[in-house]
C-alpha cells in the first residue's frame, strides 16, 4: 500500500476514474482535486446520489450504476468519511475495480486490508493530486 511504483501505476493505467463523494460545489476539496485530473485528460465519473452532475459529467448515485454506465472506469476515488469507507470497499470489490484511492484523511486500515486480500490494490491517506504534482507532472 502506497508505494511509490503503485501510485505511478495508478496514475499511468487509470485514465477513467469513479469520484465517491464529488460535490458540485466548486469550493470543495473534491471537486477541485477532480477539475485538475480532469484538466490533465482523465475522465472523472461522479459518485454522489446529492447531485445530478458535476465537471460536465453525469452523476450516479450508486457505485454499481457508475460502473454498469461507464465500464472502463478501473479506480475509485473516495471522498467520503471513515465510516463509509467498509461499504464502498464492499462494492469495489463486489464490481472487481482493480484501484482503491482513499483521499488524505480518510483512513480505514481494515477496510483497506479487506480490499487488498480480494486482490484491489490499495492507496490511503494521500492525495492524488499532490501526488501526480510529486511525480513531477503538471
Amino acid at each position: 500500500m502506497n508505494e511509490p511504483e503503485l501510485v505511478r501505476e495508478i496514475l499511468e493505467k487509470c485514465r477513467t476514474i469513479a469520484v465517491v463523494g464529488l460535490s458540485s460545489n466548486e469550493g470543495r476539496a473534491s471537486w477541485g482535486v477532480s477539475h485538475f485530473m480532469q484538466s490533465r485528460g482523465y475522465r472523472i465519473v461522479p459518485v454522489n446520489p446529492m447531485i445530478e452532475s458535476a465537471l460536465g459529467e453525469r452523476a450516479y448515485a450508486t457505485l454499481d450504476e457508475a460502473c454498469a454506465a461507464v465500464p472502463e472506469i478501473r479506480l475509485v476515488n473516495v471522498f467520503r468519511a471513515p465510516q463509509f469507507v467498509p461499504a464502498i470497499v464492499e462494492d469495489v470489490v463486489r464490481l472487481r475495480v482493480p484501484y482503491l484511492w482513499l483521499q488524505e484523511g480518510v483512513v480505514d486500515h481494515q477496510a483497506a486490508a479487506k480490499a487488498e486480500a480480494a486482490g484491489v490494490k490499495v492507496v490511503m491517506d494521500r492525495c492524488i493530486l499532490q501526488d501526480r504534482m510529486s511525480l513531477g507532472w503538471d
